[in-house]
């Protein structure tokens, strides 16, 4: 980690784009090859039974997401540092945005390993039936699900920011940050959820290629050092003038 603090700002963007990328493929393997496979919207009992047949692929799937969004706070750091240059006070909103949502992510991930607790055959749950347990365990999941959707509005707002910050940057190109806002315009369909899940099927593929992107760019290119050490010396001394 301090090796990355003290890193060149292109090998920084090299490994923010990394780490996105790694993002990216957890969420999309814990959420469709896994969840997506064991939970039977609608059916709590094919649901229950598919936990407890594959246990262990369900506790793979917690792992995965807590993989995701490790690397996800990671990113949330990085562009901080990578987009300060264009505006510190809004890298710094975007950053506590970007975190808030992490935080909500995160602690919704509890509701999806909570089943495995209420289905586990424990003697002080005997007082439900299995029908109940069952009940329980599905609506967990959709509380997971749930906090997922909360998280996907700050995830907007911090996309809005970001975006914004890559259209002042000199050192990345307007195209991406444009493709940004206005992904986050889509997320922020979710500060009214019926709203954001009906949408989801189409906002979802255009913020996925523009994830996508950004990534290919940071990969490939990364940043404009000279250009990014020009806006950094520009801001300093627009702030030694203020």
């Amino acid at each position: 980690m301090e090796r990355i603090a003290k890193a060149s700002p292109r090998f920084k963007a090299r490994i923010t784009g990394v780490l996105y990328l790694l993002t990216m493929v957890t969420g999309i393997f814990a959420q469709g090859f896994i969840s997506g496979r064991l939970v039977v919207e609608g059916d709590a009992a094919a649901t229950a039974t598919n936990i407890l047949t594959h246990r262990g692929l369900f506790e793979l799937g917690f792992t995965v997401y807590l993989i995701e969004m490790a690397c996800q706070i990671a990113i949330t750091a990085l562009f901080y540092d990578l987009l300060k240059p264009a505006g510190r006070s809004v890298s710094l909103v975007a950053a506590f945005l970007g975190l808030a949502g992490c935080v909500i992510k995160t602690f919704g991930r509890l509701f999806y390993i909570a089943p495995l607790f209420v289905l586990g055959g424990a003697s002080y749950l005997s007082v439900f039936s299995p029908e109940q347990l069952q009940a329980l365990a599905l609506l967990f999941l959709k509380v997971n699900d749930r906090g997922a959707g909360i998280a996907l509005a700050f995830f907007g707002f911090y996309a809005l920011l970001t975006g914004y910050l890559i259209i002042r940057s000199t050192f990345l190109p307007r195209i991406l940050g444009v493709v940004s806002v206005v992904a986050g315009v889509g997320w922020l369909t979710f500060l009214y959820p019926p709203l954001g899940y009906r949408l989801f099927p189409y906002i979802a593929p255009f913020g996925l290629l523009g994830a996508l992107a950004l990534i290919l760019w940071l990969l490939v290119v990364g940043v404009n050092e000279q250009r990014w050490k020009e806006q950094v010396s520009a801001a300093g001394n627009g702030r030694m003038h203020a």
